[in-house]
């Protein structure tokens, strides 16, 4: 990708053009990005505090029992948000869904055991293992370049 940027005074806010031969999946991430107002922030509760977490601390998120928890190497928080918002407000540089019920952060993962049949399964950075449904394995694969 090419990026050009021109100052000119005559322009008081921001112009963005975007040129492009198709519409990839690039463009649109870079569309979504440049299109959104709200910060993406993350909070969860614990203790009966709550707290901001930061996208870097956190290892995994997942559904159980009707509740989304988010867990970070401080410990396990209740997030009210659902996946899928979660999912948007995530960098998906960075977040793969490995399922229907959870969301692993890349940088937090120790190594894939592709062994398994028709799964993957994945040993994270604090000991925990998880596994990625068959559905998602093909864009997990896609994500390591397998």
């Amino acid at each position: 990708m090419q990026v050009e940027i021109k100052m000119d005074s005559a322009y008081t806010e921001p112009k963005v053009i975007l040129m492009t031969a198709s519409m990839t999946e690039e463009v649109q991430r870079i569309l979504k990005k440049l299109s959104e107002d709200v910060p993406q922030i993350i909070s969860g509760s614990r203790d009966e505090k709550i707290e901001v977490l930061h996208q870097e601390d956190l290892i995994r998120i997942y559904a159980d029992a009707g509740k989304i928890f988010a867990v970070t190497e401080k410990g396990q928080y209740v997030l009210r948000l659902r996946l899928y918002e979660l999912e948007e407000r995530l960098d998906d540089r960075q977040f793969v869904r490995i399922s229907n019920s959870e969301i692993i952060n890349l940088r937090k993962v120790d190594h894939f055991d592709l062994s398994f049949t028709g799964t993957i399964c994945v040993s994270l950075s604090n000991g925990t293992t998880t596994y990625a449904s068959r559905r998602y394995v093909s864009r997990i694969k896609k994500i390591l370049g397998i």
